[in-house]
């Protein structure tokens, strides 16, 4: 079984009510999904993490990996994660030449675990869980109207679909996000956790001020409080709080999380696997993670190939400490806006009594809407061949 060809679909949607975090206004969603086809007319999905600029990752591809693992065999996945890493190292280490590979090993991994049989999670180590709570992430900052009232609402619409932790977006007005908090706190009640996430918006003084307040209010974790490059940042807050500092998906292979963890920066570690390097590279942040004794919760933004490759990664994923009763590891499910998700494949699973049960199918346990995918690709930045897939512009 070897590999015949690299497919990539750039895929975007405009939305109508645009919504905000403390870093830019989100006005369209859009993703760069990879199909790997081999000699035989087997495929598998990738998907790579890169919201603005899936173009590059798609171009990246063509140029750069396919040529490197067209003809090998396909089931070669370590050997060709060094292949690709290593063709890139000198001007990759990190951003969209990890995301690139990202999407390639996972396509990888979905399409052995089909030729076999087998989900992915089997391929993996098999499962430690095979039910995994899940908790909603949304709660971002609307153009128009109160931003408190507009939060009660949305969450109280998460607790009563049955997620049982909530996660806030905030960094634009600590007091705003005070206000926020205590509002949803009071609006689902103490049996719905919340987190605040301000993705980066602070510098150390200001991080470590709003967590002190975020610590009397119960929030479970702090995430990304600083700049994902200031370590030093990292570790201040860490060390001045009680509350959980979280942070990782900005950061990128094993290479990255490696100072993450060595410089005491967080106590829960967020690797997206469409941007890590894939589960490959994911497995091994997991181990540095296992080692450390810090929880792992993978990061998740995009289509339903983000969102089962992360339900995969957790349902392999060794418990932080040994217990009989052991702490729940969490999956993110992004409930923003987005119809790419909504749109190009079934839900790979459903949310049940705040947890989701991981796809037992073959591969990733996605199976895509071809037809769904040709109402949002960008046909100048997607390239394949009309004999494996959609009818199309090449």
């Amino acid at each position: 079984m070897r590999i015949q060809d690299v497919h990539t679909y750039v895929l975007r949607a405009e939305l109508r009510e645009p919504f905000g975090s403390s870093q830019r206004w989100v006005e369209g969603r859009s993703a760069v999904l990879v199909r790997v086809v081999t000699d035989d007319g087997r495929s598998g999905w990738g998907e790579a993490y890169g919201p603005r600029i899936p173009e590059a990752v798609s171009v990246l591809i063509q140029a750069a990996i396919k040529p490197l693992i067209v003809n090998e065999e396909a089931d070669r996945i370590e050997y060709l994660w060094q292949r690709m890493y290593g063709a890139l190292r000198d001007s990759g280490q990190k951003g969209v030449a990890v995301a690139a590979i990202s999407a390639v090993d996972i396509a990888l991994w979905d399409l052995n675990a089909r030729e076999l049989q087998v989900p992915v999670y089997r391929l993996l180590g098999g499962p430690v869980r095979t039910r995994i709570d899940a908790y909603a992430t949304g709660l971002y900052f609307p153009r128009q109207g109160d931003p408190v009232a507009a939060a009660v609402e949305e969450a109280s619409r998460y607790a009563r679909e049955g997620f049982r932790l909530i996660k806030l977006k905030g960094g634009l007005d600590s007091a705003l996000d005070i206000a926020r908090i205590r509002a949803v706190q009071a609006a689902v009640g103490s049996n719905v956790a919340v987190a605040l996430d301000v993705n980066h918006s602070l510098h150390p003084s200001a991080a470590i001020s709003l967590g002190r307040k975020l610590e009397e209010l119960g929030v479970s974790w702090f995430e990304e409080p600083v700049q994902p490059e200031d370590y030093e940042g990292y570790a201040r807050v860490r060390a001045a709080l009680d509350i959980p500092v979280a942070g990782g998906e900005a950061e990128y292979t094993s290479y990255g999380f490696r100072e993450l963890v060595s410089r005491r920066c967080v106590d829960i570690l967020q690797p997206d696997v469409c941007s890590t390097g894939g589960f490959t590279e994911a497995r091994r942040v997991a181990a540095i993670a296992h080692a450390w004794g810090l929880r792992c919760f993978p990061h998740v933004w995009g289509t339903p190939i983000a969102l089962a490759a992360a339900a995969h990664f957790l349902a392999a994923l060794p418990n932080p400490v040994a217990s009989l009763q052991p702490e729940p590891v969490w999956l993110e499910v992004d409930r923003s806006t987005n119809p790419l998700r909504d749109e190009i494949a079934e839900p790979p699973f459903r949310l049940s009594d705040g947890a989701v049960e991981v796809p037992d199918s073959p591969g990733l346990g996605v199976e895509i809407d071809e037809e769904a995918l040709k109402r949002f690709l960008v046909p100048e930045y997607s390239y394949f061949s009309h004999a494996h897939s959609i009818e199309g512009p090449v």
